[in-house]
């Protein structure tokens, strides 16, 4: 791997939480507020959980039950995943050596494109 992207070991002890050499900040940054990260967020919270519906799946029963043990696991944390996105990722932004604000860029990104036309738009010279 070259310098700026972690190896294997390294991305693993990054999702124990472990923090990363300084030379590869920008990766931190591009996964943490970079496009697709609250796709990965979502897919890093979920693989942990699979064998356990796997293993649900052999369960005897009929298989509404099973799909209920599922779903049982499965809507929580799905719904804290969502709750603890921002709290997560201003985590390891901190950890990491970066500005735990990067978090809010998009968001105030936004709202100053939308200032800016409202301002356009309603201007009083």
């Amino acid at each position: 791997m070259s310098a700026t992207q972690p190896s294997l070991i390294q991305r693993v002890k990054y999702l124990l939480g472990r923090p990363l050499p300084d030379g590869m900040r920008e990766w931190v940054r591009n996964d943490v507020v970079g496009p697709g990260n609250a796709r990965r967020y979502f897919i890093r919270g979920i693989l942990p959980l699979i064998p356990i519906l796997i293993a649900f799946a052999f369960v005897p029963g009929p298989l509404i039950i099973r799909l209920c043990m599922m779903l049982l696991l499965l809507l929580p944390l799905i719904y804290f995943q969502f709750a603890l996105m921002r709290v997560y990722r201003r985590h390891l932004l901190h950890s990491n050596g970066l500005d735990p604000d990067l978090v809010n860029e998009s968001r105030d990104r936004r709202k100053a494109d939308t200032r800016s036309e409202y301002e356009n738009i309603y201007r009083r010279d």
